[in-house]
């Protein structure tokens, strides 16, 4: 039997909610990008040309410190979307044969569903929710989900791009593509269309729109003027960042690395397959074609965002938007994501409540993708289950400096082995065991302000420090909620 309680986490939580029985019920647009580490301008990155994303940022509260569960789709959204953490559904993956989050959940409630289920309108447009081959999820959504996947081939408009693909929907073209087009000529136009005539449609009642982006997930397809935007000699890495690990290095711990001689989810794109380095002048390719594809998610973003102003809706519609992980784009000579490494665990978070967030506020707080499921419940007002194992941040939206987690926690899993991480205010420790008999393997301790790149593993030199956060990693997620303790903050630097 599911025990129920309301979910309310402090005595802002109360009168925020308390202002929701007395009114309308808040609408909650949730908008999610894809591959999206936090390369956009409000946090600091140089290169990143987002100007809708921006202007968001401007309207709410931007968390500096948010953190996925695992740098894959698959499992990081079934987090948020279940409000469990990944090992409760070891099997998702994002290869044939995946399960269904529901497969191993059965009576799981989702979060679009529990709005469903008390009266919301609720609504899926492009990729939310990700299994491979796909999925879907009907009980979650008040009409069938739209464009929620496409083969690789229509990820591309270039012919020689989609040719292969009319024979095997998933042969991959080149890993980056610029042609003159329409925004709506890729999939991410349509889904703004959509989203914008969903938005006319849903005006006079409570709604829950799930909005997704495929880009900037590979391959970095998108109209030429984005790719105008921005200058292509701007894109070099310095020697220092770019410098790859040694092969020995990679081939000795394989559970650590994505990208290696003979894998990464990049290999399999035609001008990357037999390329054994990626030299300068490809580095800067890429690296154009990935800010490239986020300046065009971002003005998509931004033809939703204005229609929701238009419609005068903005007033009463809670606004999140995050990314399920993070990425590498030729930092220590590592391309994709699929690691515990800061650069892709960390992600973008930026929430608008309006009457609860003030315009251009910021948060150093650790906070994770597996907290969004409780905290919208909250703000919405709705019954929560005891089985979440997020926490509501609605205190940090009246308060953003006040004390909070002590720890966030992600994992990844790949060689036969299973790697589980915890970040605190300042170092990420990793703890590798065998999949075959949990004996430990690996340590990994870095200091993160002063090592970004996670270069440096002090697991030999700081014996008590490691032996510390090996202690907080296996006491788990419920040992360092935030009424447990007392916590300074700092502000967090911008890592280019």
């Amino acid at each position: 039997m599911r025990i129920r309680f309301v979910y309310l986490a402090g005595t802002i939580g109360l009168a925020f909610v308390a202002g929701v029985t007395r009114a309308a019920r808040p609408n909650v647009l949730f908008l999610v990008i894809d591959d999206l580490r936090p390369a956009i301008g409000a946090y600091g990155d140089p290169l990143a040309i987002t100007p809708n994303l921006d202007r968001l940022a401007a309207r709410g509260l931007v968390f500096d410190r948010a953190y996925c569960q695992q740098s894959l789709c698959a499992p990081s959204r079934a987090s948020v979307m279940t409000g469990r953490r990944p090992e409760a559904f070891p099997r998702i993956s994002g290869g044939e044969g995946s399960a269904h989050y529901r497969e191993e959940l059965p009576e799981v409630v989702t979060l679009p569903q529990l709005f469903k289920q008390h009266g919301y309108h609720t609504e899926s447009i492009g990729k939310v929710n990700h299994v491979y081959p796909p999925i879907l999820d009907p009980v979650s959504w008040s009409v069938p989900e739209r464009l929620a996947d496409i083969v690789k081939r229509d990820e591309y408009l270039k012919p020689s791009n989609r040719v292969g693909g009319f024979i095997q929907p998933m042969r991959k073209g080149e890993a980056t593509e610029s042609i003159v087009a329409p925004d709506n000529a890729y999939v991410d136009g349509q889904m703004a269309d959509a989203a914008i005539e969903a938005l006319s449609r849903l005006r006079d009642q409570p709604f829950f729109l799930a909005v997704g982006t495929k880009r900037p997930h590979l391959p970095w397809s998108a109209p030429e003027r984005y790719w105008k935007l921005h200058d292509h000699q701007d894109f070099g890495l310095a020697p220092e960042v770019a410098r790859a690990f040694s092969a020995g290095e990679v081939m000795a711990r394989p559970w650590r690395y994505e990208w290696r001689p003979d894998s990464g989810e990049m290999r399999n794109y035609t001008d990357i397959r037999e390329l054994l380095e990626i030299g300068e002048a490809k580095t800067r390719q890429l690296r154009h074609g990935y800010y490239a594809a986020a300046s065009y998610a971002d003005a998509q973003i931004g033809r939703v965002l204005d229609a929701l102003d238009e419609l005068g809706l903005a007033e009463n519609t809670i606004i999140v938007l995050w990314a399920d992980h993070g990425y590498h784009l030729g930092e220590n000579g590592q391309w994709g994501k699929k690691t515990n490494t800061e650069l892709d665990a960390r992600v973008p978070l930026l929430v608008v409540a309006p009457g609860l967030t003030r315009p251009g506020t910021r948060t150093p707080a650790l906070v994770e993708l597996v907290d969004l499921y409780p905290t919208l419940a909250e703000l919405a007002g709705l019954p929560g289950e005891l089985s979440w194992e997020g926490t509501s941040f609605v205190p940090l939206m009246a308060n953003p400096d006040r004390a909070w987690k002590r720890a966030v926690f992600g994992r990844y899993v790949r060689s036969g082995a299973i790697g589980r991480a915890i970040r605190t205010g300042r170092h990420r420790y990793v703890e590798w065991t065998r999949e075959s008999d949990e004996k430990v393997i690996d340590r990994e301790l870095y200091d993160v302000p002063s090592d970004p790149q996670e270069r440096r593993n002090l697991v030999n030199d700081e014996l008590a420090l490691t032996a510390e956060l090996a202690e907080q990693l296996h006491a788990g997620w419920t040992a360092v909620r935030p009424d447990t303790f007392v916590q300074p903050l700092t502000p967090l630097p911008f890592d280019p």
